[in-house]
């Protein structure tokens, strides 16, 4: 097994999910980020109570060899979409999409069915999108 999915399987264990891991190096410090989603937000307590889940199964089972931070948080209001799991877990809000092919697509993202992320823009009306044609997408907050 993956450590993603034996980390995947501590965060659902206490009725979270676990959207995203990635590594970053951010002034000159290598951070590993757990990003972690729950109906009705992540809280403080939440977020701390992973780390200390996950941190003995870090130290048998590093992500990386050498020093790094470890930083479990939500992955916030404006996310980047990178799996299918993304677009289901964000059907009603607002979405950037540009595909490979450079066009862009900008609105809601209304439904997700097998690989086709159905997206409601107020310019295109009802746009039907290939996940395997985007090349970058995450979604964004209007005020």
């Amino acid at each position: 097994m993956s450590l993603e999915s034996d980390i995947k399987k501590i965060v659902e264990s206490i009725g979270l999910a676990l959207y995203d891991t990635q590594i970053l190096n951010e002034n000159e410090n290598t951070i590993y980020r757990v990003s972690i989603t729950a109906r009705g937000g992540v809280t403080l307590d939440q977020c701390t109570q992973v780390t200390h889940l996950i941190n003995p199964l870090l130290d048998v089972t590093p992500p990386m060899s050498g020093e790094y931070r470890l930083e479990v948080s939500s992955p916030g209001i404006e996310r980047r979409l990178k799996t299918l799991d993304h677009f289901k877990q964000s059907v009603g809000e607002k979405a950037l999409i540009n595909l490979i092919s450079k066009e862009k697509f900008e609105g809601e993202i209304f439904e997700v069915v097998g690989e086709e992320i159905t997206l409601l823009t107020d310019d295109q009306g009802e746009q039907k999108i290939s996940f395997r044609s985007i090349s970058k997408a995450k979604t964004y907050f209007q005020w």
